[in-house]
């Protein structure tokens, strides 16, 4: 749940209310009411009105810059790829598949005999 006063950026129109797609807006209010598909109320200042929306048609701008840093770092990454003829980078970017660091797999230890028939007699009890 968003904090009051919290600056949003309207994002999407979904009920089709002629919401300003692209704007940003504070959280005004909570819809408490079960009964409504809305959330909140957002308050334009560049238009000076107050909105009904779902919390579907907003995001905080934190999010939208991190999203947008995250696809710079990858076009960015790419343009590196192609310039130095890295096709292994560039294949591991397209095909969104993990880093080397990410992908080693932790080893899992393996229970003991005893150990396994210990916690079978202890569910079996419950």
């Amino acid at each position: 749940m968003l904090r009051l006063g919290q600056k949003v950026y309207i994002v999407a129109d979904s009920f089709e209310q002629n919401l300003p797609v692209g704007d940003y807006g504070y959280i005004i209010a909570y819809d408490r009411n079960s009964d409504n598909v809305f959330d909140y109320v957002v308050r334009v200042p560049k238009i000076n009105k107050h909105f009904f929306v779902p919390t579907l048609d907003i995001e905080l701008e934190e999010v939208l810059v991190q999203q947008e840093v995250d696809r710079l770092e990858r076009e960015s990454l790419i343009d590196f790829a192609l310039a130095t003829r890295n096709e292994e980078l560039f294949r591991r970017i397209m095909n969104g598949e993990e880093t080397e660091a990410e992908s080693v797999e932790t080893v899992k230890e393996t229970q003991s005999q005893a150990d396994f028939i210990k916690q079978v007699n202890l569910k079996a009890w419950i």
